[in-house]
């Protein structure tokens, strides 16, 4: 029977569509954290198990850590097998990878071999996966073109993203990658973010997938999108890039935080939470009001105030700031905050005019 085949992380980035499957062979809690993308998890041992073997090899022996932990993997292995391959072809051809290429992929490699699918391990497995994708994610940024969609918090950026995405344009859409709306209230409620570890490995995902002969439509960013921070490659060229100013009314952005936030809305409780983070910024006495205005149901009103006061100044610095070519920007203009508005003015956009 053929050994499994090695291959530097470099390569099998590159062929990761001529896979029949990818498999993590770490555990549950290891693959949540991040992974190759595409990858589906066969634990050749579990986080409980892992904790088992690493406490047997600290408190017993290295030896008796060994015999209970091949144990463990023997038994994974063919639950693995019995679950997931009877009736796969011999054809197969899985490229399998753990943290390092070592013993877990590698015990998980040898069977599948053994049984006679060819197999493939990524050498040095999820740590070299890793630095190769740290190293190609500056490149694959600086290669595409860029078409940065700013404007005041609330005049429908994201979704004027998705309209251009269903118009067949190609949008870059971090905060969707990022679960997180970018903002002091930006944080989405049962979506928790991805681990850094986690969007970087998403945003050089969608980086990759893009043909560099045509624009990318992506959002004005900070740095950061809630807790996770934008690759700084990727940030240095969008905001070297062609910028174009979407205006809304002030009526309409009103209107369009309250259904784009309604959760905020629905639990007042959370709302006025949330805004403890503006106490340092605009003094207690004012994030007091707001909650007094929360609490009787003036929830516009915060909600305007809060696009006027404290969103709208900082914006405009900030943009200017940090964007160099913001001011030969494009003005353009919705007429209202619906699905027709954005889906023409997206049609615009593409059409050049």
């Amino acid at each position: 029977m053929a050994a499994p085949h090695p291959l530097p992380a470099e390569q099998a980035l590159a062929q990761l569509a001529q896979f029949s499957a990818i498999i993590d062979a770490r555990s549950e809690g290891e693959f949540a954290l991040d992974h190759l993308p595409g990858a589906i998890n066969w634990p050749v041992l579990n986080d409980d198990e892992r904790i088992e073997v690493g406490t047997l090899y600290k408190q017993v022996s290295p030896f008796s850590a060994r015999k209970r932990g091949a144990a463990l993997v023997a038994a994974n292995i063919a639950r693995h097998i019995t679950t997931h391959l009877q009736g796969t072809p011999r054809n197969w051809q899985p490229l399998v990878y753990c943290w390092r290429g070592g013993q877990r992929s590698g015990s998980l490699a040898l069977v599948l071999s053994q049984i006679g699918f060819k197999v493939t391990l990524v050498e040095g497995g999820y740590k070299a996966f890793r630095a190769a994708l740290m190293a190609q994610t500056p490149a694959l940024a600086q290669a595409l073109q860029y078409r940065v969609i700013c404007g005041p918090t609330g005049c429908g950026k994201t979704r004027l993203l998705h309209a251009l995405a269903a118009a067949g344009a190609q949008v870059l859409d971090l905060e969707a990658l990022a679960s997180h709306r970018s903002s002091v209230l930006g944080l989405l409620p049962g979506q928790p973010q991805p681990t850094q570890k986690r969007f970087d490995t998403l945003v050089w995902q969608a980086l990759r997938g893009f043909d560099a002969s045509r624009p990318v439509y992506v959002e004005a960013e900070s740095k950061k999108v809630g807790n996770l921070a934008v690759p700084d490659a990727l940030m240095q060229v969008m905001r070297s890039s062609p910028c174009l100013d979407l205006q809304l009314s002030d009526d309409e952005r009103v209107q369009l935080l309250l259904e784009d936030y309604d959760f905020l809305r629905r639990d007042t409780a959370l709302f006025a939470q949330r805004l403890d983070i503006l106490t340092e910024l605009r003094g207690k006495a004012t994030v007091d009001g707001w909650r007094a205005q929360i609490a009787s149901g003036h929830i516009e009103a915060v909600v305007r105030d809060l696009l006027l006061v404290h969103y709208d100044p900082g914006y405009a610095q900030s943009i200017k700031r940090n964007f160099s070519l913001y001011g030969q920007a494009k003005t353009i203009a919705l007429k209202n905050r619906g699905a027709a508005s954005m889906a023409a003015l997206a049609e615009k956009i593409l059409g050049g005019t």
